[in-house]
């Protein structure tokens, strides 16, 4: 992977050094590109046209000295002071930062000049000098490879002595007298400090060759300043990558080694890889019953399930081991990959046998799974560059939000838990594999941004519905505080101050070091999606309660929405390719989000037909849909998602690539999962949740028997689901002695008072006070929430305090 290296970070990498350019009109172009990269005041070409066969000299705004020597056959006097320095500039501030050699063109053209047999005596007699020397003549060194050509577009001239043959087989001698030190060292991926390599302390870029195209050249000789710049980048990325500091994001793996982990990153990588195989070590060498137990026990697969996950992940992305390759956005590959994720989907439909009811869990885990399937191709793909694709995918960031007001808006009108376990089953689940991988990766939290923004509106959802949850059965009461809670939010985020003072404290007392600016664009981009869901959970709820649905006009109401719904989305799509770019359309989102995710919602349950039927294959990636947004990030991506994974090299081994990379990031995200899920219910004491409600459930059952609400922590699949309401006709009516159909009492929280004779029946006498068992658990050994919660927040206190 490339780094586009931008005139400041030159600056820090050249140090005020010099840099020299010897050679041949080829390598004079090269010399003007890079110099307009380094500073883009200076010229992108030879002022005079009749002055070409000169000398340049110059000095960038940062005092970089660049300088070019024209010498097409490397035997100048210039070229000879450079490979034979007197002793006066042998000293390293004299010592070029960077030397670039280039001929070959001109022995071809001039053959008076000695031909292919005068070129290898130069280029022999020029390495020698290069290896014999006892202090290295610069930095780096580069011999550039002699120029491909275009023979139908050379002039007849050059065309008669100019041949492809000739430059291969110059080319050819080149690689063979320059070994370059990555294909001799077997080792080079493993992140150890540089080595001196035992080759030619030169550098022959061949890939020089690779990326020129015929359309962009006018002679065959001399191609486009574009493509000349891009190799440009290439030679910085060889002098720089490996100078300057090796820290995330890490988007520059070309020429360079990975950094070695410092002792206290190294423990925690070492601590949350070696913890469960040790531990599964140990139970089969010491525990007395190990010669009749199973190979893996139920209770070990979660551990080594996130050891496997986090030694894989880490290999992928902070190693060698791997190659990276560069994004580059086709629309074909695109189109292609959302076809067949379209067609996977729906063979995979099944319908239900009965109506599953407005925004069933079948239905949400589906719609987060195709919606996941689209960001990640949208990322793969490097579609963000896009502007008609990157609206809609900001919309289907929004949609998840909505997900997340809706369903936990549904669960604290529907139960009124507000305690203290509800928060760390939601907050545990939703950032625990995020803190793993910001720790065992050297990241940042906020980096995995969805995990945090979720955790953010959560609490705030949260506030909203705990202050003065005991008046939450009053519909003007909760509205009212949902309208407080947006005004707010909306006045927090206008005023920049306040999180910067936020942050600040962290970094000074946490060693945190967040960007307030970005949090604010991430929060303020879908400022009031989530408030659009907590309304919408509120009147799903009273339109259940007044059985709206039974009134005969709802079917004409059914087909005006849907009618209507199917416009707005028209007019979203042709609103959004009208926008000039995605920052004009950034400014619209935070307005405009809520139209095409509103009306999708009511389109996708229009009629029962469409609530009974989902797609299993989107809704098994919807159930991993948030692990599977984090760990792209290192495994199928790669460079912090700055590029793609190539467990296969070779561009033509594309497609295979994709598929291998896709299953193996599917599977371990499916592991995740699932332990994370597991990891919750430990971390948290909870025990495995009831079954979600059915049509045969009733909505309003015993509290003894009332099932687990969602958003909930699910054991068997590990993911955070969407509460869902029962439908009209699920419960089972209630009759007066006559016979007559009673009106079923309002679906609210539990009530605060209960009658006399229901506290007389349970009996007088308090419950016991829990004493300092809220603390340790049930047991005397064991540690309650409370104290898991301290323990694992000083531990993170710790390790941000140390980290360096």
């Amino acid at each position: 992977m490339m780094y586009q290296y931008p005139p400041k970070d030159v600056a820090t990498c050249m140090a005020s050094r010099r840099v020299v350019f010897i050679g041949d009109s080829v390598t004079r172009q090269l010399f003007f590109q890079f110099a307009h990269v380094v500073d883009p005041s200076l010229p992108t070409g030879p002022p005079d046209d009749e002055q070409k066969h000169a000398d340049y000299i110059y000095t960038s705004s940062t005092d970089i000295q660049l300088v070019f020597y024209w010498d097409p056959y490397l035997t100048s006097n210039h070229t000879r002071s450079i490979l034979h320095p007197g002793p006066r500039h042998q000293s390293s501030s004299d010592t070029p930062a960077l030397l670039v050699l280039g001929s070959g063109l001109w022995y071809l053209r001039y053959p008076e000049s000695g031909g292919l047999s005068a070129w290898e005596a130069t280029v022999e007699s020029t390495l020698a000098t290069i290896s014999e020397a006892v202090i290295p003549l610069a930095d780096v060194t580069v011999m550039l490879p002699v120029e491909d050509v275009v023979p139908w577009k050379l002039s007849r001239e050059r065309a008669a002595f100019m041949h492809p043959s000739d430059i291969d087989a110059m080319n050819s001698d080149l690689l063979h007298r320059i070994q370059p030190p990555a294909l001799r060292d077997p080792f080079a991926f493993l992140p150890f400090p540089s080595r001196r390599p035992s080759g030619l302390p030169v550098a022959l870029p061949l890939v020089f060759n690779k990326m020129l195209h015929p359309l962009q050249t006018q002679d065959g000789l001399h191609f486009s300043d574009l493509l000349v710049t891009m190799q440009a980048q290439v030679l910085l990325n060889l002098r720089c990558n490996d100078v300057l500091p090796k820290s995330f994001p890490m988007d520059k793996t070309c020429c360079r080694t990975y950094p070695w982990p410092s002792m206290l990153h190294l423990l925690v990588l070492a601590g949350v890889i070696l913890w469960a195989p040790v531990n599964w070590l140990l139970a089969r060498r010491f525990s007395p019953q190990s010669s009749g137990m199973p190979l893996l026990r139920d209770d070990e697969i979660p551990g080594l399930a996130l050891s496997f996950a986090a030694a894989i992940i880490y290999v992928a992305d902070r190693t060698g081991f791997w190659l990276k390759e560069q994004k580059q956005f086709d629309p074909w590959t695109f189109g292609f990959l959302c076809l067949l994720s379209l067609a996977l989907g729906l063979v995979t439909v099944k319908r239900a046998d009965n109506d599953l009811g407005f925004l069933n869990r079948e239905q949400t885990d589906e719609w987060k799974g195709w919606m996941q399937i689209a960001i990640l191709i949208y990322h793969y793909t490097g579609a963000s560059k896009i502007s008609g694709i990157y609206n809609p995918i900001r919309v289907l960031v929004a949609a998840y939000l909505f997900m997340t007001g809706y369903g936990h808006t549904t669960y604290y009108v529907k139960k009124a838990d507000f305690g203290l376990l509800r928060i760390a089953q939601v907050l545990v689940r939703l950032n625990l594999l995020t803190l793993l991988l910001a720790y065992t990766m050297n990241t940042d939290y906020l980096y995995y941004y969805f995990a945090p923004l979720v955790s953010w509106w959560y609490m705030i959802i949260y506030g909203t519905m705990a202050l003065g949850s005991r008046y939450n059965e009053r519909t003007v009461f909760l509205l009212t505080k949902i309208f407080l809670s947006m005004a707010f939010v909306t006045w927090l985020m206008s005023e920049p101050w306040l999180l910067q003072t936020i942050f600040q404290f962290l970094e000074r007392f946490c060693n945190i070091r967040w960007s307030a600016r970005e949090w604010a664009f991430r929060v303020s981009l879908d400022l009031w999606i989530v408030y659009f869901g907590m309304l919408a959970a509120l009147a799903v709820i009273k339109a259940r309660e007044h059985r709206i649905t039974d009134h005969p006009r709802w079917p004409l109401v059914v087909k005006t929405s849907s009618a209507l719904s199917a416009v707005i989305l028209l007019w979203f799509f042709a609103f959004e390719l009208s926008q000039p770019d995605k920052f004009a359309y950034n400014a619209w989102h935070p307005y405009v989000s809520f139209l095409p995710v509103g009306a999708f919602v009511v389109l996708r349950n229009a009629n029962a037909i469409l609530r009974s039927a989902s797609s299993r294959m989107f809704a098994f990636i919807g159930r991993c849909s948030l692990e599977t947004f984090i760990i792209q990030c290192h495994l199928w991506l790669a460079g912090d998602t700055k590029g793609i994974l190539m467990v296969i090299p070779g561009r033509h081994s594309r497609p295979l690539n994709l598929l291998l990379t896709t299953i193996v990031f599917i599977y371990v995200s499916h592991l995740v999962a699932k332990a994370t899920g597991e990891f919750t219910n430990w971390i948290c004491g909870s025990a495995k949740p009831p079954s979600l409600p059915t049509s045969q459930q009733p909505s309003n059952p015993p509290p003894s028997a009332r099932p687990a609400a969602e958003p909930q922590v699910d054991t068997e699949e590990g993911h955070e689901v969407i509460f869902m309401v029962p439908q009209d006709g699920d419960e089972e009516s209630r009759k007066d002695v006559e016979g007559n159909a009673l009106p079923r009492d309002p679906d609210t929280p539990a009530r605060p008072h209960r009658r006399w004779i229901d506290r007389l029946a349970e009996g007088s006498s308090p419950q016991p006070s829990p004493g300092f068992r809220v603390w340790y658990g049930d047991s005397e050994w064991k540690p309650g929430l409370k104290t898991k919660s301290l323990i694992g927040l000083a531990v993170m206190w710790l390790l941000n305090v140390m980290w360096s």
